[in-house]
């Protein structure tokens, strides 16, 4: 296998679809080999990856577990991608927020104005709260953790690359969900700072709106209204993603640590 990744061995989470997905068939396409990790085992075989391995990203157990099956695979591990994330979760108020959104856009559009307030904070629970970091937060912790530890013991060089949001920054979308992408930008850069010195290297991407599964839960005039707000008239293809990705994971950007790569279409400055 040839390729700026031939030789070198990756774990990607949240890989059965939509980014994650893209960056398992980019990775390995410029030869890596790549675990897949994904809460659904079928999903991860369908991404085609070298190995897959059903993971529950927000179980340290579970990502425990895999980290070491990935390492053991492969007899090295160098790449580690966070993607797996939800922007949702059981009792976290979206139902109501969506509802009141739908309301709101009927009285516009017969009215001309409308009095109803879209809300999603104040319908939030403890546990939707929870569920949302749990994944995108926890989960990127618990990643970065075990992939730490391996190439620790290995004293091996590697590098792992966090899947934020321009939400983080924008603070457009669901309290959750722009409050762990946020933390995952924090946690980026303090690990870049503290794993420094084993040669392990930590950025962050973070993506502008894309066009994966998770956009299909949100209403067609949102998208719509988030489209237009993009200077690139366009949501981002997964596979765009992908590349920036690769480029973090790749000798191209071995100078590049604690850094956030924006790839957003210019809809937000960081």
């Amino acid at each position: 296998m040839t390729g700026r990744l031939a030789g070198r061995a990756a774990i990607v989470t949240g890989a059965g679809r939509g980014i994650g997905a893209a960056v398992v068939r980019r990775l390995m396409d410029d030869g890596a080999r790549v675990a897949a990790l994904d809460l659904n085992q079928a999903e991860a075989e369908a991404s085609g990856a070298t190995l897959a391995l059903g993971c529950d990203v927000a179980d340290s157990g579970s990502v425990a577990a895999a980290v070491k099956a990935a390492r053991e695979a492969f007899g090295r591990l160098d790449i580690a991608v966070n993607n797996a994330g939800i922007g949702r979760a059981a009792d976290d108020g979206s139902d109501e927020f969506y509802a009141s959104m739908a309301r709101r856009n009927a009285e516009l559009a017969e009215q001309g104005s409308s009095d109803v307030i879209v809300d999603q904070v104040i319908h939030m629970g403890d546990d939707g709260w929870a569920g949302v970091l749990a994944v995108n937060l926890n989960g990127t912790f618990y990643v970065c953790r075990e992939f730490a530890r391996v190439l620790a013991a290995d004293g091996h060089p590697g590098t792992i690359i966090n899947i934020s949001s321009t939400s983080a920054q924008s603070g457009e979308g669901s309290a959750h969900y722009c409050a762990s992408k946020a933390a995952v930008i924090g946690l980026t850069r303090q690990l870049a700072r503290e794993l420094a010195p084993r040669r392990i290297r930590v950025n962050a991407v973070a993506p502008g709106p894309t066009n994966t599964p998770i956009m299909q839960g949100i209403p067609d005039d949102w998208i719509a209204s988030m489209e237009a707000a993009i200077p690139l008239g366009r949501m981002a293809d997964p596979a765009e993603i992908a590349a920036t990705v690769a480029f973090l994971a790749s000798d191209d950007a071995s100078y590049v640590n604690g850094s956030v790569l924006v790839a957003n279409g210019a809809s937000y400055y960081f």
